[in-house]
Formats: C-alpha cells, sequence, structure tokens
C-alpha cells in the first residue's frame, strides 16, 4: 500500500523563521504527536521538506496532508 498526499491551504507552523539563522544546514524537523478516539495524528515541519516526508513515509500512513510553501 502506498501513501497518499494530499496538498492542504493551510497546517499550523511548527518552526519560526526566527529559527533559521540557528540551523544553517536546515536539518531541523520538528513534529507534535496527539491522538485521540479516531487515531494518532503527526503534524510535522522541517526546513527541508524531504527529510519530513521520509521520516512520515516510515511510518506507513495511509495519507499525508502537505502544503505547499512559498
Amino acid at each position: 500500500m502506498s501513501t497518499e498526499y494530499r496538498f492542504v491551504e493551510d497546517l499550523p507552523d511548527l518552526i519560526d523563521a526566527s529559527e533559521y539563522d540557528e540551523h544553517p544546514e536546515g536539518r531541523l524537523v520538528r513534529l507534535r504527536i496527539t491522538w485521540d478516539e479516531q487515531g494518532v495524528q503527526v503534524l510535522g515541519d522541517a526546513f527541508r521538506p524531504d527529510m519530513l516526508e521520509a521520516l512520515l513515509e516510515k511510518m506507513g500512513p495511509d495519507e499525508v496532508e502537505q502544503m505547499l510553501c512559498g
């Protein structure tokens, strides 16, 4: 089974622009994990989307919501 990517208009930011200078190599990845009666939700933010996508795909989700930056 493959992961379905769906683009959405808005997702919460977990990384602030002021943190860019502290991480010049762009390796910052931040996750927020929550759960309720409907299941587990993993919200991620990263300077390099490829790093976050690789991490999320290893978790084996059915669907990933993604926001385009810029």
